[in-house]
């Protein structure tokens, strides 16, 4: 099976992934595509199977990335996700890998992602990331962490040979971090539902105007909505998970779109 890498040129006449099938999510689905096109010119990659399929990742170059982080010669993978019939199959590992070269052949010192110390909805497998060789850079108390891996090629074995052992100093790269806005800024709204979301989602929109909307009025509780429209903004967040991040009386709650959902939101609020 082959990859297809979006562009300006093919993005309108291919799916991208997710809600593929769903109808209500269909504006917000455009609001992702136009979001895509805007990010081409900054060096933004969405790289997917050529299937009728969610397999595909995304990242892009930290300066340019939409997230509280400050990783200078980093790409920071946004959406990474492979589902249903073609998990086991490899995707996840030859995706990745097609992320760490390009890393390489743009110099980069290698890749960072956002996940959960636990698995957090709509945020790439921390766990597996883990197991493919990145390691945490940095923590918060709301339990995300920010791992990296290494873009540099591993070093040969020289140790037995003649002036073995001795290699040429290695300029280490800035460790990434998240901002100061994640440990220290306040949620927008400290009483009720506060949401902060993007169109970096297929789902978001739809799901946050309309269906939390109704979830929250129908149980009168106050609801605070700021929607992520700038990388500026994004930087500034109190949240690393400026796709979607749910807040109650101050407090984080999930990263779970479907928290939104009438049939959904009370377990999210209670937990």
């Amino acid at each position: 099976m082959s990859y297809i890498t979006l562009d300006k040129h093919n993005l309108a006449g291919e799916h991208i992934c997710c809600g593929i099938s769903d109808k209500k999510s269909r504006e917000s689905y455009e609001m992702k595509k136009a979001w895509l096109g805007e990010r081409f010119d900054e060096g933004y990659v969405f790289r997917k199977l050529d299937e009728r399929a969610k397999v595909f990742i995304e990242y892009g170059p930290a300066e340019h990335a939409w997230v509280p982080v400050d990783a200078p010669g980093y790409l920071i993978l946004g959406c990474f996700w492979v589902s249903g019939r073609f998990k086991q199959s490899g995707h996840g590992k030859a995706l990745l890998a097609s992320a760490l070269e390009d890393a390489r052949k743009q110099g980069k010192a290698g890749l960072a992602a956002i996940t959960g110390k636990k698995k957090f909805h709509f945020m790439s497998d921390g766990a597996w990331l883990k197991r493919q060789g990145f390691t945490v850079a940095d923590s918060t108390e709301d339990g995300f962490e920010l791992l990296v891996l290494s873009a540099a090629e591993p070093a040969a074995e020289t140790a037995n040979e003649p002036g073995g052992g001795n290699t040429s100093p290695v300029t280490m790269p800035v460790s990434p971090v998240f901002r100061d806005s994640v440990k220290t800024g306040k949620v927008p709204g400290e009483d009720g539902i506060s949401v902060l979301y993007s169109h970096r989602c297929v789902f978001t929109d739809y799901h946050v105007t309309r269906s939390l909307k109704e979830s929250a009025e129908k149980r009168g509780i106050p609801l605070h909505i700021t929607r992520i429209e700038s990388r500026e903004q994004a930087r500034d967040a109190c949240s690393p998970a400026t796709l979607f991040s749910m807040y109650y009386n101050g407090r984080f709650v999930t990263t779970d779109v479907s928290a939104c959902m009438d049939s959904r939101i009370d377990k999210f609020l209670k937990s």
